[in-house]
C-alpha cells in the first residue's frame, strides 16, 4: 500500500506534468493565433495556404496529445470568468475574402452516426477554431494554467478538434489544386516539347 509520501510525490509529478502540458500547449495555441492573424491581415497571400497547412497540422498534434490524456478537471466547480470573448468579426471578414470562391466546401455532420452533408465555411472553421483557443489562452495568461487545459481540452473534444481536422482536410485539397491541376494546353504543349526537343 503507497504511503502518504509516495502518494504526495505521485502528485507533484503529475502537477509538473499538467504544467509542462500546459505551456507546451500555451505555446502551440499562440503560434496558431499568430499564424491565423498574419494570414488574415493580408500580409502573407502568396504563402497563406502553405502556411495554414502547416499550422493547422502543427495545432492538431497539441490537440491529439490533449484528447490522449485522462479528462482534466477543474479545480473548483465552475470555470472562472474570463470576461468578454474576443471580437473575431473583422478576422471572419477578412478570411472570407481571402478565400473568396474557396470558402464553402462540403462536409459530413458526423461521420459516425449519419453520413448527412452539411455546408461548411473555412472562414467560419478558422474563426471557431481562433475563438476557442483565445479563450483558453486567457485562463493560461491569469495563471490558471489547469483551467486554460480544460478548457482546451474539452473544446478540442467538442469543437475545434472537429473544426481544425475539417479545415485540414480542405486547406489540403485546396493546396493539391494549385500544385496538381494545370491548364490543358499548358500540358500539352510541355509534353510536345519534352518529346520534340
Amino acid at each position: 500500500m503507497p504511503n502518504q509520501t509516495d502518494a504526495a510525490q505521485e502528485e507533484h509529478e503529475e502537477r509538473n506534468d499538467l504544467e509542462l502540458l500546459a505551456a507546451e500547449s500555451a505555446g502551440q495555441v499562440r503560434a496558431y493565433l499568430a499564424a491565423v492573424t498574419e494570414i488574415a491581415a493580408g500580409g502573407s497571400s502568396d504563402i497563406a495556404i502553405p502556411m495554414l497547412l502547416l499550422s493547422t497540422a502543427q495545432l492538431l498534434g497539441a490537440g491529439a496529445r490533449l484528447g490522449a490524456v485522462h479528462d482534466i478537471v477543474l479545480l473548483e466547480r465552475f470555470e472562472t470568468d474570463t470576461g468578454p470573448d474576443v471580437d473575431v468579426e473583422p478576422l471572419r471578414d477578412n478570411l472570407a475574402n481571402l478565400f473568396e470562391g474557396i470558402d464553402d466546401y462540403a462536409d459530413v455532420v458526423d461521420p459516425l452516426t449519419t453520413v448527412e452533408l452539411t455546408r461548411g465555411s473555412l472562414s467560419n472553421d478558422i474563426t471557431e477554431i481562433y475563438l476557442a483557443l483565445s479563450h483558453g489562452l486567457s485562463h493560461y495568461d491569469a495563471g490558471r494554467r489547469v483551467e486554460a487545459l480544460w478548457w482546451w481540452q474539452f473544446s478540442y473534444l467538442s469543437t475545434w478538434g472537429d473544426r481544425a481536422a475539417a479545415s485540414l482536410r480542405v486547406i489540403q485539397s485546396i493546396l493539391a489544386h494549385l500544385r496538381l491541376d494545370a491548364d490543358a494546353d499548358v500540358v500539352a504543349d510541355a509534353e510536345f516539347d519534352a518529346l520534340h526537343p
